[in-house]
């Protein structure tokens, strides 16, 4: 499936995913689906009962695709068609979708991938819950030129930073208190290994305008996690409380939680065609 209204597909790119498949012998089926079709359309090639499901989007549509796979669907192929694609980098480094499918072809095998869970949703990059949840929004604005409307999301995201802080237990410990609580995968985490069976766990607090100001300056360049006012640490269980619901990003995706969630790591979500150990860091 190629999303072609996504930030890194063009008009062309259904036909150059058959033309390479076709070079490894494979005769494939690609939807090409709008926005507002994506679902139905990952339903429709999963009902078809292909051996692999090629998705060229966004991490968004990747964690879609994966949830409706499920561990014995189909073994996917998440290829860097988004914004960030963090997912397709890490599990085959920083090439072109069409570098990354050719190598996939030649030399991938099937492993499963893990990440995390949250109220029956699965996300395999990040899930960030809180406040600073609202900057994405702004971001979004910002990456397409809209600086004015950028600039008023980013006011509220300012003003909600001393809002609605977050409860929180890690693995049983002692309940806590934070601006924010993110959660990365293994195979994302710069902290964790990539096997590793848990979550990299990053709370998320300010003390001041300062820290509000750098928190909010990193989650516009989608690096919050290199934010002074941030301390990480692994965890397989995560309980988070709010006196409301829960604004929270997973996979680049805004979400609304209950006002009780519990996060937890997932060691087998869908299986996916990976490159073997060190072609990814091409």
């Amino acid at each position: 499936m190629a999303n072609v209204a996504s930030g890194g597909v063009d008009a062309d790119a259904p036909e150059e995913l058959k033309k390479i498949l076709a070079d490894f012998g494979v005769s494939a089926h690609v939807f090409a689906p709008s926005t507002d079709d994506l679902t139905n359309c990952l339903r429709a090639a999963i009902d078809s009962g292909p051996d692999l499901l090629v998705v060229l989007a966004g991490d968004g549509t990747v964690r879609a695709a994966a949830e409706l796979c499920g561990p014995d669907g189909p073994v996917i192929a998440p290829l860097p068609g988004g914004t960030m694609n963090l997912l397709p980098h890490a599990i085959y480094g920083a090439r072109s979708w069409q570098d990354a499918l050719s190598a996939a072809m030649a030399e991938g095998e099937v492993r499963m991938l893990g990440g995390g869970e949250v109220e029956g949703r699965h996300f395999l990059v990040a899930a960030i819950l809180g406040s600073p949840a609202l900057w994405a929004p702004a971001r979004e604005a910002a990456r397409y030129g809209q600086l004015t409307l950028a600039w008023n999301r980013a006011q509220r995201a300012l003003r909600r930073a001393f809002t609605g802080r977050l409860r929180f237990a890690l693995d049983g410990g002692p309940r806590d208190k934070a601006l924010a609580l993110s959660f990365l995968c293994p195979s994302i985490s710069r902290a964790l290994d990539t096997h590793a069976p848990a979550l990299e766990a990053a709370i998320l607090d300010v003390q001041g305008v300062r820290d509000a100001v750098s928190l909010g300056f990193h989650a516009l360049r989608g690096e919050w996690r290199d934010a002074p006012a941030v301390e990480a640490r692994p965890c397989r269980l995560a309980r988070v409380w709010a006196a409301e619901q829960i604004p929270a990003i997973l996979d680049g995706e805004a979400v609304r939680l209950t006002s009780s969630a519990t996060v937890r790591f997932e060691p087998n979500i869908v299986r996916v065609l990976s490159l073997p150990a060190g072609l990814g860091d091409a």
